[in-house]
């Protein structure tokens, strides 16, 4: 796909609805927002939290995160799963680079454009999607608010 001033456009809109998004989070040190969009509509959406149940506590005393805290992209792919949508062909925007984990299920899930806006310093998830034919578009946010 050709990346036309309208598509950047739409894309940075809908990074900044993620952006916003990951407001929702309890997380104290990283606050991670996501949105999978098709045709226009998003059909689902996360931020990084703890699983349904669990207290709203995502790190320890020492500022360590829980291993049960499920990221961004989990919690808006979990989510279209139990839906009636289908992620098939979708973007997803989220608002840090996915990491392995999660690149796996975007890869699983038929998401075929990842768009994010914070290069996170591990960068194994984004080798994978591109390894695997999925679209990566790297569009930093700082300068807008």
């Amino acid at each position: 796909m050709k990346i036309t001033d309208k598509n950047r456009v739409l894309d940075s809109r809908y990074l900044r609805m993620a952006r916003i998004w990951s407001e929702n989070s309890y997380c104290r040190r990283r606050k991670v927002g996501a949105l999978i969009v098709k045709d226009k509509m998003i059909i689902s959406d996360g931020y990084n939290g703890t699983p349904s149940g669990f207290p709203n506590v995502c790190e320890d005393d020492s500022d360590v995160t829980f291993p049960y805290v499920l990221h961004a992209e989990a919690n808006a792919i979990t989510k279209v799963a139990r839906s009636n949508n289908s992620s098939d062909g979708s973007t997803l925007y989220v608002t840090a680079s996915p990491c392995m984990e999660c690149a796996k299920l975007i890869i699983q899930s038929g998401i075929r454009r990842v768009v994010f806006s914070d290069l996170y310093r591990i960068t194994d998830g984004l080798d994978l999607l591109h390894s695997a034919g999925v679209e990566v578009v790297h569009i930093p946010l700082d300068d807008e608010a």
